[in-house]
C-alpha cells in the first residue's frame, strides 16, 4: 500500500518545497458560494474560462474519474537576482522558464513514482491549466492559508510559490488545514494602487494590474494606467508588502533563473525590441502569454503613466 509519507518524501526529492494531501471531495459550501458570487459580480473580467466547468471546478471527482485524493505541492520562485528597480518591472514568477512546464514535469515524475509503488494507481497532474481551485486544495491539504490578497501563504516561507496538484484514485492519509489567518493585517489591501482587493480574499480582476498587463486582450483600462507604478508585466505589490514574505528565500530551481538579456530589459531596450529579440529572450517563458503586441501595448501604457 502506498503511504502519504512515501509520496511526500519523493516530492521533496524532486525539489518541491511543500507537499500535503487531502481527500478529493466536493468543495465546501462557503467556498462554492464565494466562487459563484465572484463570477456574478463580474470580477473575472473577460476571463470567461473561469465560468466554465463550474461543477468540475467545485468537485475534482467529476474532473478525474475515480478520484480519491489530492496531492498538493508548492515550488518556490522567489528570485535571488532581481531587475533594477528603475526599469520596467516583471512579476517575479515570469523571470525564468514557464512554470507550467517545470511544475508539470515534476508532477509527472511524482505520478510515475506512485504508479511504481502500486500498478493500479492512476493520477492526473494539474498546474493552473484546468478547472481546479488550487489554493483551496492547498489550504485544505495543510500547506498554508489563503491570505487577504487571495494568495496561499505558507507559514515561515511566504507566498512566492507555484502550486500544483496530482489527483489520484487511491486513498491516503490526509493532512489537516492550518488554523492561521492574516489577523488584523491589511497591508496588501492598503498598498494595492488600484484598490483591486475589494474584500479579504476577493480580487476584482478588472482593477488588477496583473490582469490588465497579462490576461487582458484589449487596451489597458485608462483608470489603471496612472497607477501602474512601473509595473510592466504582472504585479507583486500585494506580496512585497506582506509581512509573511520576510521569510522568503531564493529558490533553487535553475529553470527559474533569469537570463542576462532579461535583466537588461531597460525601457529603451523594450522600446526598440524586435519580434526576433522577443522570441529569443522569452523562448519557453510564460511571458509569451501576453504576446509581442501585448508587451508593446504595456510599454505604451507605461509611457502614458509617466506623463
Amino acid at each position: 500500500m502506498i503511504s502519504s509519507a512515501q509520496i511526500k518524501e519523493y516530492a521533496y526529492s524532486l525539489g518541491f518545497d511543500a507537499c500535503g494531501i487531502c481527500k478529493a471531495e466536493e468543495v465546501d459550501a462557503e467556498n462554492r458560494e464565494g466562487y459563484v458570487n465572484w463570477l456574478n459580480a463580474s470580477y473575472c473580467a473577460d476571463m470567461d474560462y473561469m465560468a466554465r466547468n463550474k461543477d468540475k471546478r467545485c468537485n475534482p471527482t467529476l474532473l478525474v474519474e475515480g478520484a480519491r485524493s489530492v496531492v498538493c505541492v508548492a515550488l518556490n520562485y522567489y528570485p535571488e537576482t532581481k531587475q533594477p528597480e528603475e526599469i520596467p518591472q516583471f512579476a517575479y514568477y515570469a523571470y525564468g522558464k514557464d512554470y507550467h512546464d517545470v511544475v508539470k514535469h515534476k508532477l509527472q515524475q511524482l505520478s510515475d513514482f506512485v504508479k511504481s509503488l502500486e500498478t493500479s494507481a492512476e493520477g492526473r497532474p494539474f498546474v493552473d491549466t484546468a478547472p481546479v481551485l488550487e489554493r483551496y486544495w492547498a489550504a485544505k491539504a495543510g500547506l498554508g492559508f489563503i491570505g487577504k490578497n487571495s494568495l496561499l501563504i505558507i507559514p515561515g516561507k511566504g507566498s512566492y510559490f507555484f502550486l500544483g496538484e496530482l489527483i489520484l484514485n487511491v486513498d491516503l492519509e490526509y493532512d489537516k488545514p492550518l488554523s492561521l489567518s492574516c489577523g488584523n493585517c491589511t497591508r496588501c489591501i492598503d498598498a494595492c494602487p488600484t484598490k483591486a482587493i475589494v474584500a479579504p480574499g476577493v480580487i476584482n480582476a478588472n482593477k488588477c494590474i496583473s490582469y490588465q498587463t497579462i490576461e487582458n486582450k484589449g487596451e489597458i483600462d485608462g483608470a489603471v494606467v496612472p497607477n501602474l507604478n512601473n509595473r510592466f508585466y504582472g504585479c507583486d505589490i500585494c506580496q512585497q508588502v506582506c509581512p509573511w514574505n520576510r521569510y522568503s528565500r531564493p529558490h533553487k530551481t535553475i529553470e527559474f533563473n533569469p537570463s542576462r538579456a532579461f535583466l537588461d530589459l531597460s525601457f529603451e531596450r523594450l522600446d526598440k525590441l524586435t519580434v526576433e529579440e522577443y522570441q529569443e529572450i522569452f523562448r519557453g517563458s510564460a511571458v509569451k502569454r501576453a504576446k509581442y503586441s501585448g508587451l508593446k501595448r504595456n510599454l505604451e501604457a507605461l509611457k502614458r503613466s509617466k506623463k
